[in-house]
């Protein structure tokens, strides 16, 4: 098998008070893209109401408003359906929420470089910031008990 077209992807998803991102959160988003970090590969938003009502945007819909006009995304619609109504759970009512399919490209590189040496990448599993700093400050028992996500993302 030649290389991999495409590496590990992950979700993630950011919450914010306004119905769209701020600036700071779309040049973040631009930056990574731009300096060859990720790919991005499917972006989207979701409002989620007051009343609990669930809104979906596309990228394509208010790319122009947001200043990502010219971002393509390499494989839109890989956030399927199902993956999106359980996401948006997590959005609490009368936020929105950005939902991000990316592409770390080093990982892209190493699952490859694995693959065609016999190997495979069995398991995965990303350990929140929050949670990393608290553990190499000596200070996750404070973390944890504070009201805090400590789970960590299984991918």
């Amino acid at each position: 098998m030649a290389e991999f077209e495409y590496g590990p992807a992950e979700f993630i998803v950011a919450q914010f008070d306004n119905d769209r991102p701020s600036p700071g959160v779309v040049q973040a988003i631009l930056d990574l893209v731009e300096s060859g970090t990720v790919r991005l590969l499917d972006l989207l938003f979701v409002m989620r109401h007051a009343d609990g009502g669930i809104e979906i945007v596309e990228l394509e819909e208010i790319g122009d408003e947001i200043g990502m006009a010219d971002i393509t995304l390499d494989a839109g619609g890989l956030a399927g359906g199902e993956d999106v109504d359980s996401i948006a759970e997590l959005i609490e009512p009368g936020s929105t929420g950005a939902i991000l399919v990316i592409e770390h490209l080093w990982a892209k590189d190493l699952a490859s470089k694995f693959f065609q040496a016999g190997g495979l990448v069995v398991h995965s599993e990303r350990i929140p910031a929050p949670v990393v700093n608290a553990v190499v400050a000596g200070e996750f028992e404070d973390y944890a008990e504070s009201d805090a996500d400590v789970e960590t993302v299984e991918s």
